[in-house]
């Protein structure tokens, strides 16, 4: 609501007249409200800015993590059992005594002899018979040898069909199973099963770890003789 002015203010308008109240009223409105108008903010505070959507699990997890998340499990390896793989496990119980003319007791050995009456898992059982040793099953593996290789390969229990995978795969780590393959036990293939098997000689005839061991020759003639027995044809068609 605009305020009366003073009688001096009226006098001064009536003498300019009408044009010169046109031209004095900004002024006059100035400097009656200038105080007023310049407390008033110039313009309105700026409003905050909108949250953005908040991100997904997807999205905050770093590449690296979801890439890991999204991988696929490693496939287990398999290794079909030919006839010339079933001889290098044949060799392999026969040096390390538990070949027993191929009875399944071999699969429950442990060292120095005794057998177990479950399967279950590796016995990890420690023996006493001049070594100290915790071997078991018919390729004397150590439980930690075991657990490596069944945890590579998928394998649950350690029933007689998961130690044969085992041992091929061993042999396999160990570059031997490529002469094998091809039906040969050749001396270099018996020095690199040497470095799994303390029964098998290398080179020099003597074991990798001061142990006992078979002869390369009394190896060489029971694998081949496990190549000339009859080829079994097993239910899903394979030849052994």
């Amino acid at each position: 609501m605009v305020g009366k002015g003073t009688s001096a203010t009226r006098g001064t308008i009536q003498a300019l007249g009408s044009t010169a109240v046109l031209l004095a009223l900004p002024s006059l409105i100035s400097s009656r409200y200038g105080a007023a108008l310049a407390a008033v903010p110039p313009t309105l505070p700026t409003p905050p800015p909108l949250a953005s959507k908040p991100a997904t699990a997807a999205q905050s997890r770093p590449a690296a993590a979801t890439a890991a998340v999204r991988a696929p499990a490693p496939t287990a390896v398999r290794y079909p059992l030919t006839r010339q793989r079933r001889a290098l496990l044949a060799t392999i119980r026969y040096a390390e005594g538990t070949w027993a003319n191929g009875s399944p007791d071999g699969y429950r050995t442990l060292y120095g002899g005794e057998l177990v009456s479950s399967l279950e898992r590796h016995p990890d059982i420690v023996v006493v018979n001049r070594y100290a040793s915790a071997a078991a099953g018919a390729y004397q593996m150590l439980p930690a040898t075991w657990e490596a290789a069944s945890r590579r390969l998928g394998l649950r229990g350690f029933g007689p069909a998961n130690q044969d995978q085992a041992a091929l795969y061993l042999a396999d780590q160990r570059g031997a199973l490529a002469a094998i393959d091809r039906g040969q036990l050749c001396d270099d293939s018996l020095a690199r099963l040497a470095g799994e098997w303390a029964s098998f000689p290398l080179h020099h005839g003597g074991s990798a770890y001061g142990q006992p061991v078979k002869a390369a020759g009394q190896l060489r003639r029971f694998f081949n003789e496990q190549l000339k027995r009859p080829t079994l044809r097993l239910a899903d068609g394979q030849l052994v």
